[in-house]
């Protein structure tokens, strides 16, 4: 019969929720995985841990001036605009650099001697090949 079955989780009653015993772990010394002769040991380069702990490295910016955090330059500087832009890539840029740059036109826009729209637009979507109508065009859209 289906009732006199046992369960394997017994029904929870009102009271605290039952101890786990705690997992215990080897205790010794760690040995490093075997390698095989001639092979080289997993070395992190230390490159990889510098930005750790100096200056911010990446290439960042945000309003009301757009200047990069790491170089100074007006963003996207020329070290983003280095890396390269194939199909892929650009489509996932064009969402998140549409938001940053409606947010451009809005903070750079109003400031003396500052780019007009369409600069900002050729400015900031640099990896999409824009004629100047079609940057103004985005730029009346963005705004």
């Amino acid at each position: 019969m289906p009732e006199d079955k046992p369960r394997n989780h017994p029904k929870p009653t009102g009271g605290p929720p039952p101890v786990r015993p705690s997992l215990t772990r080897p205790t010794g010394p760690r040995h490093p995985p075997y390698r095989g002769p001639g092979r080289p040991a997993n070395v992190v380069p230390e490159a990889r841990w510098r930005s750790r702990c100096g200056p911010p490295v990446a290439h960042t910016a945000g309003g009301p001036l757009w200047t990069c955090d790491a170089c100074g330059h007006d963003w996207p500087c020329p070290a983003l605009r280095a890396i390269p832009t194939n199909a892929a890539r650009r489509a996932t840029l064009i969402p998140e650099f549409s938001r940053i740059t409606r947010r451009a036109i809005r903070d750079l826009r109003g400031q003396p001697g500052g780019p007009d729209p369409v600069a900002i637009v050729r400015r900031f979507l640099w990896f999409l090949p824009l004629t100047d109508e079609e940057a103004r065009a985005v730029a009346l859209r963005l705004r």
